[in-house]
């Protein structure tokens, strides 16, 4: 048996180290490294808790806005603020921005310029997918940046700035929108979805979401001329529908909370079983086995610390092990359509391993996919729905002591904070991000996370130094280290 050790990888969020044990020509199996600390939630503790909103946001530059998101309603909760009707639409639309960008980005800067890779020279698709899709010389990054920035004014016109906006607020946002200016925001939506259709799909965004089956899937992309296509072609060509399992449960803990539900409810996929079941949030713990952190036994959130301790035994990550009921879970845009019953999320997760059911790289890229296509029209509807004249935040005080918790989805996954408050101070303050779920150590048990199991088996090319299939399946999580080891 041999060791591969690959890291930094380039083109995601943060520092990030896999170390490979390979046998026969596979991987046997796989430790996943974030060796970077950072300890946002140390640096927390004492402060006035509405300084959250103005710390948190700076633990990532590309999802900023989720984590004000989750620190707004952790502090909603304690202080028994619900935000007015504008105030959670305009919250919507600006958490819904960021998503929509990051999957943009995703797509085209850090999960495509892959297939553009020397070790796919001699497929017959190399120089069209080389010349479309390369790391910073493809056409399709210069057609895509232009239209990103015209669809990151809503940022603009709706938190003042991106990142690090202060415009999310427990009560709803700071920033109330005139008659006159929601004409400018949908301008804006209706710009960028038709960007989106001519170069994105090649279709109405409408068709896209109402996709039901892999095979329906197949056949609307069958011939037609656009990236998303392209990627179905280039996935199915390297059978990329059969590779990156990790697990059978997936999570999502909701999004775009409307005046009855969620647009993405919260709540479990079981793909085992094939069923959701309802989110049970007391059975998240923390699990510090094997991260350079003070403590054994799982923590629930709220009770948890970050301890750092460099010495210790068995550990190989800052990154600690969520676990929901003691199962590893899955987050992110798959989880969130499968939680949401999208059919064809759920066809290509049964379909995906053939004998049995499980994440995959194409079925992680298709899950971002319908999500851009059905948050554009919810959007345009949000936009339709806010009332001019009308509040957008509400008021109130913050106790002395006090207990809240914030839960929404980034792009990458669900994001929750734990925040305690004594003594008019925060006392504590937990975070579980997307990438904390997907690139979590073992466990107690010896339970790899969901990206250590989904790399085991891949064959590994002794004429490859950083194997692109490995690439493929490390990317399909999208990554975001910074997060991670707040």
């Amino acid at each position: 048996m041999s060791k591969l050790v690959l890291g930094p990888f380039n083109r995601v969020e943060g520092d990030l180290e896999v170390s490979l044990e390979v046998s026969d020509g596979a991987v046997h199996s796989a430790r996943v490294n974030a060796p970077l600390y950072r300890g946002f939630e140390p640096m927390l503790l004492g402060k006035a808790p509405l300084d959250a909103l103005a710390i948190v946001p700076r633990i990532c530059g590309i999802c900023s806005v989720a984590q004000s998101a989750a620190a707004a309603s952790a502090l909603a909760e304690a202080m028994g603020l619900i935000p007015p009707p504008n105030g959670r639409l305009a919250r919507n639309l600006i958490q819904a921005g960021e998503n929509l960008a990051d999957h943009l980005t995703h797509f085209y800067l850090f999960f495509m310029p892959d297939f553009a890779r020397a070790a796919y020279a001699a497929k017959p698709w190399f120089a069209e997918t080389e010349g479309r899709f390369k790391a910073q010389t493809g056409r399709a990054t210069a057609e895509m940046l232009p239209a990103r920035a015209g669809f990151m004014r809503l940022q603009g016109y709706l938190a003042g700035k991106w990142p690090h906006t202060m415009a999310l607020q427990p009560g709803g946002t700071t920033r109330a929108v005139l008659a006159a200016e929601k004409i400018r925001l949908y301008a804006v939506l209706r710009e960028f979805r038709a960007w989106l259709e001519s170069t994105l799909f090649g279709d109405a965004l409408e068709t896209v979401a109402a996709l039901d089956s892999a095979d329906a899937l197949r056949a609307w992309a069958a011939g037609r001329q656009a990236d998303f296509p392209r990627f179905l072609a280039l996935a199915d060509d390297l059978g990329l529908q059969r590779v990156g399992q990790a697990g059978n449960l997936f999570l999502s803990v909701g999004a775009y909370p409307g005046s009855v539900g969620s647009l993405f409810p919260a709540g479990v996929w079981d793909g085992a079983k094939g069923r959701r079941a309802e989110l049970d949030t007391a059975r998240i713990v923390e699990d510090l086995s094997h991260a350079w952190l003070a403590g054994d036994a799982p923590q629930a959130p709220a009770q948890g610390q970050t301890r750092p301790l460099l010495e210790k035994e068995d550990a190989y990550t800052w990154c600690k092990a969520p676990r929901y009921g003691g199962q590893v879970a899955e987050v992110g845009a798959l989880a969130r359509q499968l939680v949401a019953g999208q059919p064809l999320a759920q066809d290509l997760v049964r379909n995906g391993q053939g004998k049995s059911a499980g994440g995959n790289v194409t079925a992680r890229i298709v899950a971002r996919m319908l999500e851009i296509a059905a948050l554009i029209p919810a959007m345009e509807n949000w936009v339709q729905q806010l009332a001019p004249g009308e509040p957008f935040c509400a008021h109130g005080e913050l106790p002395d002591t006090a207990v809240g918790v914030g839960l929404t989805e980034a792009a990458r996954g669900s994001l929750g904070h734990w925040l305690t408050v004594k003594h008019g101070a925060i006392a504590g303050y937990q975070i579980i991000a997307p990438t904390t779920w997907n690139f979590s150590p073992r466990d107690a048990a010896g339970t790899p996370g969901p990206l250590e199991q989904a790399l085991v088996g891949l064959p590994i090319p002794k004429d490859e130094a950083a194997p692109v299939l490995v690439q493929h399946v490390v990317r399909s999580f999208d990554p975001c280290m910074v997060c991670t080891v707040h």
